[in-house]
């Protein structure tokens, strides 16, 4: 893994944790030790310790560890109390309901996009986002409109921090050409994914801010190009705008992480 810490045994051991869930499937010893910066006795250290706490499974048949249900159970408390999916969930079902196409709700995760809730279409398409997954801020329609309503500081330090991966021949390959991406969006209020992280799939996307222009999140109106174009979706701007002020009306009592945003009027 090689990511330095500075939070001695606590950081470690939530490296471990990072780098078992990476996998997405149960794994051995001997794929964690291959990935790993620890010499073999302190990896194996840590991940016995979690085993016994229970923060790991371990499957003495096929010999191999997976997150364990402590970690679920500290998983779901957060999804409940830390982030806006039970507000939104309501919302999200009337918006999806309504467009007929796939809907993402997400917040940010540092420098990148946390997909925090999803609802499919009538008929879904396979994509790369799923609840619970993290993407890249630089090029997804969620990314780019809360990254556009940071406050200046913030959102130049994430901007720097985006690897500016070509994924598609869409996809913004520098941080000048995302500067001026947020300015627009900044402008329209509202931003689109054009196939710019995987062919084919394009959104409409809108910023859930504050009263006090704070970001909250973001939500998104999903298709395909054999399905619809750009202008189908910004078809969608009032209905998602309508959706993202109701989260908003709903999240005002709730406390979320704070991005340090302009203090805006609207979207």
């Amino acid at each position: 893994m090689g990511r330095v810490t500075g939070d001695g045994t606590v950081g470690k051991a939530l490296e471990v944790l990072d780098q078992v869930a990476a996998f997405g499937r149960p794994v051995r010893f001997r794929e964690l030790l291959a990935g790993s910066s620890f010499p073999k006795p302190t990896l194996y250290r840590f991940v016995q310790t979690l085993t016994n706490q229970q923060m790991l499974a371990f499957d003495p048949e096929r010999q191999t560890y997976s997150p364990g249900i402590r970690l679920v159970r500290l998983a779901h408390a957060a999804w409940e109390q830390s982030t806006l999916a039970p507000v939104a969930r309501p919302h999200i079902d009337a918006l999806s309901k309504a467009v007929g196409e796939t809907v993402h709700l997400a917040q940010l995760d540092n420098a990148q996009v946390l997909y925090i809730d999803k609802r499919n279409a009538g008929q879904p398409v396979e994509m790369y986002s799923q609840a619970g997954k993290i993407g890249p801020a630089y090029c997804t329609g969620v990314g780019k409109v809360m990254l556009a309503f940071l406050d200046d500081d913030i959102a130049e330090t994430v901007i720097e921090q985006q690897s500016f991966h070509i994924f598609t021949a869409q996809t913004l390959a520098s941080a000048d050409l995302l500067r001026a991406e947020l300015s627009d969006i900044r402008q329209n209020g509202y931003g689109f994914d054009r196939e710019e992280h995987e062919p084919g799939i394009i959104c409409v996307a809108m910023p859930i801010l504050t009263e006090k222009g704070r970001v909250l999140g973001a939500l998104s109106v999903t298709s395909t190009t054999g399905r619809t174009n750009l202008a189908g979706l910004e078809a969608y701007v009032p209905i998602l705008k309508e959706t993202a002020e109701k989260i908003t009306r709903d999240a005002q009592n709730w406390s979320f992480p704070d991005y340090h945003t302009k203090e805006t009027t609207g979207n």
